[in-house]
This record gives C-alpha cells, sequence and structure tokens, in this order.
C-alpha cells in the first residue's frame, strides 16, 4: 500500500470520528432496511467472481451489525433474497444459497443478535429452512438487535401472504366475509405481515447507486426515509453508515403531512 492510500484511509477515518461526533444519538433510527446490492458489480471490477462478491458482501454485514449497535438501532432487516434471485442461473445460485445459509449460521453463533426469517419459507431448500429455524430457535432469548434476514422475499408476496392469512384466520374464527369486509383496515393487515409486532423501517438504505426499492417492504415504508449512496455493498464503510445517519437526523419527518 503507497503512501497516497494511507493518507486518504487516515483522512477517511478521522473525517468518520469527526461525523460520529456530531451524531445526535436522540435522532437515530430504531429499524433500519438495507438493500445490499452491488456484490456482483464489485466482483467483476475487482477482476472476481460472482461468488467471490457475494462472500465479501457477507463478510460487510456482522461490521455493519456493529456499527447499528454504536449508535442504538433496534431493529435491522438485511435484503440478502430476493424472490426474483431464483431466476439466476444454477451455478450462480447454488454457491449463493449456502454463503446465506453461512451467514445466518454465523449470525446465531454470535450472541449478539436476534435472528428472524422474513419471507416466504415453502419455496426455499428444505437445508435452508432447517438453518433458519435453527437460528431462530436459538436467539429467541438473546437481548440484542433483532435482526430479520429476508430471504425468499418479495414485498408484493408478503402483502399476498398477509391479506391470505388474514382471511384463513377469520375463516377459522366463523368470521363472515360481510362481516370482514366491513371491518378490514391496515391494522388489520399489519398484523400478519412478516413483521408483525415491530416497528416500521425509519430508514431504508440502497447501497450500489441504485434509486428504487424493488418491491422492498412495501408496505412498511410508506413513511421511510430512503438514502441511496453509490459504493458497493462490499466497500461499504464506516463513514458511509455514518453519513446516512446523518442524512436521516437532519431530515423532518413529516409521516405524510
Amino acid at each position: 500500500m503507497n503512501l497516497r492510500d494511507n493518507l486518504r484511509r487516515l483522512l477517511v477515518r478521522f473525517y468518520a470520528r469527526r461525523v460520529e461526533g456530531h451524531l445526535d444519538h436522540d435522532q437515530v433510527p430504531k429499524h433500519i432496511g438495507v438493500i445490499m446490492d452491488g456484490n456482483r458489480r464489485w466482483a467483476k471490477a475487482a477482476g472476481s467472481t460472482a461468488a467471490q462478491g457475494h462472500r465479501a458482501g457477507a463478510h460487510k454485514i456482522e461490521e455493519f451489525l456493529g456499527w447499528c449497535s454504536e449508535t442504538d438501532v433496534e431493529v435491522v432487516t438485511l435484503w440478502l433474497l430476493s424472490t426474483d434471485n431464483f431466476d439466476r442461473p444454477e451455478e450462480e445460485l447454488v454457491p449463493l444459497l449456502g454463503i446465506i445459509e453461512n451467514v445466518v449460521s454465523s449470525l446465531a453463533a454470535d450472541g449478539r443478535w436476534r435472528v428472524h426469517h422474513v419471507g416466504t419459507p415453502d419455496i426455499l431448500p428444505s437445508q435452508m429452512q432447517t438453518v433458519l429455524k435453527e437460528a431462530e430457535e436459538a436467539t429467541t432469548h438473546v437481548d440484542g438487535i433483532l435482526v430479520n434476514v429476508a430471504i425468499g422475499y418479495g414485498g408484493r408476496q408478503e402483502i399476498a401472504d398477509a391479506v391470505r392469512s388474514m382471511l384463513l384466520d377469520h375463516v377459522d374464527k366463523g368470521t363472515s366475509m360481510e362481516t370482514l369486509a366491513e371491518n378490514v383496515d391496515v391494522d388489520m393487515i399489519g398484523k400478519h405481515l412478516y413483521t408483525s409486532d415491530q416497528p416500521d423501517p425509519d430508514l431504508v438504505i440502497r447501497t450500489s447507486g441504485e434509486q428504487r426499492l424493488s418491491g422492498f417492504m412495501l408496505w412498511q415504508t410508506a413513511h421511510s426515509e430512503y438514502y441511496f449512496c453509490e459504493v458497493y455493498w462490499p466497500a461499504f464503510r464506516k463513514v458511509d453508515f455514518l453519513r446516512a445517519m446523518r442524512d436521516y437526523a437532519a431530515r423532518h419527518r413529516r409521516f405524510g403531512g
């Protein structure tokens, strides 16, 4: 590493400490959603394989959660695998599934995070379902950040699943369709979302420069703030995280008003 690179790293570290020193912890988001985009493009730019890009992205997750724990964040939702990702070529999908399984197991073994799966389990391989179930059971009583791992997740599918669950619930209770139609409201549907009983995301971060949600938590992000970062996820730094937090704290949240 040359002198210029060392100087750049020192300047970035100094700037990060300065931003962190001015961060208002009373204005910290309680729930952060993260669209971790750019693993493959990072790998291509580095002359690496897609699998190596996904592994680099996986290594970034616990570092990111560590930053969150330093700033009083309570819930983090990580979008690890969308329903659309199952359309990827098998030679990329199979290694990716293995990497994600390792991420979930590592989060559970860490002892600092409470793991919760959000997504449709039925579309996942049986091995993945087992890993998720074991991670949730092993971390049920952990008093730390609640980490939602969005795997096999799609925002439209979540809403469809919530409505289906609500209907089946009221069928079991003997509620007539007329009565249900008269009383259905957003709170009733919300109780059947994957994130039922959790606060909605205050802040959604998306890396790689893409400025769209791609179906991420469509219901829950109605009043969320968004922060779009140019860097690819494996290259996401603490200073980038602190900038997102500072940007969030500087905004006046009107909740549609």
